[in-house]
């Protein structure tokens, strides 16, 4: 199967730079909206057989222009949410609770499952409901599949789950808004990361595409 996961368009918290990740969440900026209206052209050649979004409203706006055009409904899975933030929810993620938000992430990415984010959940958990939905969409027969979910959690789930991307890429790759990693795979046989925001994807531990680091331990 074919996987593209997209992380969402712009909100208002994104601009803030706050680490919001509760359900329902915020709607998408007018710059969030033109992302999401860009989605059917930019991903034109995909040949995309399902649509899946989140439980939060930002995945859902994001989506819904690419289902449009491709005439699927939109699958709301709840465990392609964010990963939950607990007690560092609405913080800044430039402060040093931001920074240990995606430490943790990262811990769990390099195998630290059993570690808990503050007043959160496991890495254990957060892989678990997400590989949920994957293996969902591959039984289903789909040859490529759209999930739009929350940047966090597609660079810790890349991470673990695909042969060619390491900590040391997710961590210092950081996925826009309307971001892709294209995968290709299987839950049975493993995951290979094709793409990583349009750039070609490196064997791990080697180049990329630019971004800001994230200084993952």
């Amino acid at each position: 199967m074919r996987l593209l996961l997209i992380r969402h368009g712009q909100t208002p918290s994104n601009v803030d730079y706050l680490l919001d990740t509760a359900v329902p969440g915020p709607g998408l900026t007018a710059l969030g909206q033109h992302q999401a209206a860009a989605l059917p052209e930019a991903l034109a050649d995909e040949d995309i057989e399902a649509v899946y979004a989140s439980t939060l409203i930002r995945t859902r706006l994001t989506a819904a222009p690419l289902a449009a055009a491709r005439g699927l409904d939109v699958l709301v899975r709840d465990g392609i949410r964010e990963l939950a933030a607990g007690d560092l929810e609405m913080v800044r993620g430039d402060s040093a609770q931001g920074e240990l938000y995606m430490k943790t992430v990262f811990a769990w990415a390099a195998g630290d499952t059993e570690l808990r984010m503050p007043g959160g959940e496991s890495g254990a958990e957060a892989l678990a409901r997400y590989d949920a939905v994957v293996a969902e969409a591959a039984a289903s027969g789909a040859g490529a599949v759209a999930m739009v979910s929350h940047g966090a959690a597609i660079r810790m789930w890349t991470a673990a789950r695909a042969a060619n991307v390491d900590v040391a890429f997710a961590a210092a790759h950081p996925l826009e808004n309307t971001g892709v990693v294209i995968l290709e795979g299987a839950p049975s046989d493993g995951w290979k990361a094709l793409s990583w925001a349009g750039a070609v994807v490196a064997p791990a531990g080697e180049g990329g595409p630019a971004g800001r680091v994230v200084e993952a331990e």
